[in-house]
């Protein structure tokens, strides 16, 4: 896992290796960009799945679908927030909460099960951020419901949301190591832009050690807190 490095908060000492200090570990993440001027298609859903479209008596319900979504996953590690119902709803009543939440980029996937009943399979939120940039939060759908290309239809709702808003360009972040999300955000047109590092503290919470170019480490100062840039819970 080359995404994925336990090392000192304190940096590391000239020589020292680093998977010899083990205080906290960092995720390598890529901050993903898309041009919105070329023309999109928009793909159906599956039969029998629909799109809802935000309303204030849902925010719990994408929180739901978001802690269904990201529980257990590598996500959870990187942000734990995403690893608990609370730390779930939270984050959705902060993006909720910011100046430039977009509803019409903010979306859940349902559908009726065998019984009738409403299953929330995927969600997804958009805010558009202090540079006019459409900003993905959080893609998430649900393990059961994978595979099907919901995922691809909430993001190309989402990019059709900030393009009809009059943006240019959206971006959003990934953990280096969910490939499978990297594919598809590759395939949607997305393309890395950075390359950045999110701190969990901890002796990696059974993660493997990983590596980091030297010249990473080259570019941080004694406390390595520049390996630390532009961290969201996406």
């Amino acid at each position: 896992m080359e995404g994925i490095l336990t090392l000192s908060r304190s940096g590391i000492s000239p020589g020292e290796s680093p998977e010899k200090t083990m205080d906290s570990t960092y995720f390598k993440r890529f901050r993903m960009d898309a041009d919105l001027s070329a023309p999109r298609p928009t793909r159906p859903l599956p039969r029998g799945y629909r799109l809802v479209a935000w309303n204030e008596a849902l925010l719990d319900t994408h929180a739901r679908t978001k802690y269904r979504s990201f529980h257990g996953e590598i996500d959870a590690v990187v942000f734990p927030c995403l690893g608990e119902l609370e730390g779930c709803r939270r984050l959705m009543r902060e993006i909720r909460g910011k100046p430039g939440f977009l509803p019409n980029a903010t979306w859940l996937v349902v559908r009726n099960d065998a019984a009738g009943e409403l299953e929330w399979c995927g969600t997804i939120q958009g805010v558009v951020d202090r540079l006019g940039v459409g900003s993905i939060q959080n893609v998430g759908i649900v393990p059961t419901q994978r595979g099907l290309g919901l995922g691809t239809c909430l993001i190309e709702q989402a990019l059709a949301a900030f393009k009809a808003f009059g943006l240019r360009r959206a971006s959003l972040e990934v953990t280096a190591d969910n490939s499978r999300a990297v594919r598809l955000y590759q395939r949607l047109g997305f393309r890395r832009a950075k390359t950045v590092y999110k701190i969990v503290d901890g002796p990696g919470r059974g993660v493997a050690v990983g590596t980091v170019p030297a010249e990473t480490f080259a570019a941080c100062g004694a406390d390595g807190e520049r390996l630390v840039a532009e961290t969201a819970c996406l």
